[in-house]
């Protein structure tokens, strides 16, 4: 059984650097698929005006730990490749995160980061590493 949205947002409420620094909330969650946002705001922009690439990484990140740790596992990011696509430009950042791979210990997640506008920011890969798993069971990847 997954677990429910209010559960996970209780969760990960505790990652104070993203729910405090950057505002991040959890929309839509599932093994495999998260959706996160935030509203962007003047500390998470640089100095033209558009979000640093270190605001919509970290959510990105976020997200990929929403979709990942889930069922009894435990995830942490082994490697990350992000691209820059666009500058936002909207009031909002949405990072989808859907998994590619699941294995025993490695996983594999895509990450898109668009803009409440629909403008694609950033495309983001992760490698996690599954530091544990209670044997809850994994599940072909939503969405």
């Amino acid at each position: 059984m997954t677990q429910d949205l209010k559960a996970l947002q209780e969760k990960f409420v505790q990652d104070l650097f993203v729910s405090e620094g950057l505002g991040a909330v959890i929309e839509e969650a599932d093994y495999g698929y998260a959706k996160c946002s935030m509203e962007i705001q003047p500390r998470h922009c640089n100095a033209l005006g558009i979000p640093m690439g270190g605001t919509m990484f970290t959510l990105a990140d976020f997200a990929f730990a929403v979709a990942a740790n889930q069922r009894g596992r435990d995830v942490v990011t082994q490697a990350s490749q992000i691209t820059f696509l666009k500058s936002a430009q909207g009031k909002r950042l949405i990072a989808t995160a859907r998994q590619v791979k699941d294995g025993k210990r490695v996983c594999f997640y895509e990450v898109k980061v668009t803009d409440d506008l629909g403008t694609e920011v950033a495309f983001v890969t992760i490698n996690g590493y599954v530091v544990r798993d209670n044997g809850e069971g994994k599940k072909e990847a939503a969405g």
